[in-house]
């Protein structure tokens, strides 16, 4: 039955169907290794590990219990185990005193009980009933979200996922993309993925934006909405990629307000007009910025805000807002918080290998969705590659027949 197993008995009960589940039954131990897991018990129950489970999964009658199998995998992302495979180097009966048992499943038992609980239904229903208390616990923390792609890379040969720019590599690797939501600390409240390159603007009308609308606490009433004509329901905050007036038009008219770097800047403001001023982060700390504002006009979309930030070395980080609530420095403030996204991708990339794979089994695509001609991406960077080499050549031509002046 394995190394460390003990409890025979009740073992051969839940083979034969006489047993719906083993109870946890903890016994005085020393030295136990990864004990210090326990520590976090409180933490994982406070954040809704447990509270759930039990209504959005099933398993079938087994030795392991539901609740079992959901606090191993919690303890595993502690003790920084990225994958199941992993888990045959570690002692099988010492994690098994972690969890009131004799021994924890062995690695071919624990990836079937993965696959009953990993149903797409089951997840999206947990997830959501997360996500939605932990938004109303901290309403003020959902009034500003954070919206960042993280691709994760695909290196087999069994289909040909669409390329994606992967800039930690500054490459176009093929992959996936997943689309994360967070608060102004860092903290997650859901993820979208999605195997096409529709971008972070069709992600976010489409399936990031419905939900917020239907999910996200505290919004303004429609009467409060039609008496404030610059009150909006919440902000999100996204990088660069999303600096399209036409968007920030479309969530205009849904009363959300946008918050993103400005791509394309025009010429520098006089550095006199930055003020310096005392900005509050998100854990507290205070630095000092020097900052400017002016309104601006966005596209033929309306009129926004723009907010430059003049650095030590003389460089102006340009803003683009259109959260007409909040001041100068709150702007700021929320806009340089999105390095706690950064920071939360990064960290979880290094110890819990968010950006790997699970499996590379394939399946069905949605035959609705839109997606770039093969064909067409060939012949378009065929032109751009002649047209650059055009380019050079006119130049050359130019250096040798122009004069001088």
């Amino acid at each position: 039955m394995g190394m460390g197993c003990t409890r025979v008995a009740e073992r051969v009960c839940a083979a034969v169907g006489l047993l719906a589940e083993a109870p946890s039954q903890f016994v005085t131990a020393e030295s136990v290794a990864q004990g210090g897991v326990l520590w976090a018990l409180p933490a994982l129950v406070a954040t809704g590990l447990l509270r759930h489970a039990r209504t959005c999964f099933r398993l079938p009658k087994g030795f392991y219990s539901l609740i079992q199998v959901f606090l191993l995998l919690a303890y595993m992302a502690l003790a920084r185990i990225k994958t199941i495979e992993q888990l045959q180097y570690h002692p099988a009966g010492e994690w098994g005193k972690l969890l009131g048992l004799d021994r924890i499943p062995e690695v071919r038992t624990l990836r079937e009980k993965v696959k009953a609980l990993a149903q797409p239904k089951a997840v999206g229903e947990w997830g959501q009933t997360l996500s939605q208390e932990w938004m109303e616990q901290e309403p003020d923390a959902a009034g500003f979200l954070y919206v960042d792609g993280h691709v994760r890379v695909y290196h087999g040969a069994q289909t040909q996922l669409p390329r994606r720019y992967v800039a930690r590599q500054r490459l176009c690797l093929r992959g996936m993309t997943d689309y994360w939501v967070n608060d102004r600390v860092g903290r997650p409240f859901f993820v979208v993925r999605s195997p096409f390159t529709a971008g972070l603007l069709a992600t976010l009308k489409h399936d990031i934006v419905p939900r917020l609308l239907a999910e996200v606490p505290g919004q303004p009433s429609p009467a409060e909405l039609a008496a404030d004509p610059s009150l909006h329901r919440f902000t999100l905050v996204f990088d660069r990629e999303g600096d399209r007036p036409e968007f920030f038009h479309t969530m205009r008219g849904l009363r959300i307000a946008c918050q993103t770097y400005h791509k394309y800047p025009k010429e520098e403001w006089p550095e006199a007009e930055c003020v310096e001023d005392v900005v509050p982060l998100a854990h507290g700390e205070q630095v000092r910025m020097k900052l400017a504002e002016r309104g601006t006009q966005l596209g033929e979309h309306g009129w926004g805000r723009e907010i430059r930030k003049l650095t030590e070395t003389g460089h102006q980080v340009s803003i683009l807002s259109t959260n007409f609530q909040g001041d100068l420095v709150s702007v700021a403030a929320h806009m340089f918080a999105r390095w706690s996204q950064e920071n939360f991708l990064q960290y979880l990339m290094q110890p819990l290998a968010i950006d790997r794979l699970v499996d590379y089994q394939t399946g069905l695509a949605d035959e609705t969705a839109q997606g770039v001609n093969p064909v067409y991406r060939k012949l378009e960077s065929e032109i751009q590659s002649r047209a650059a080499k055009l380019s050079r050549t006119l130049a050359r031509f130019g250096a040798i027949a122009l004069p001088a002046e």
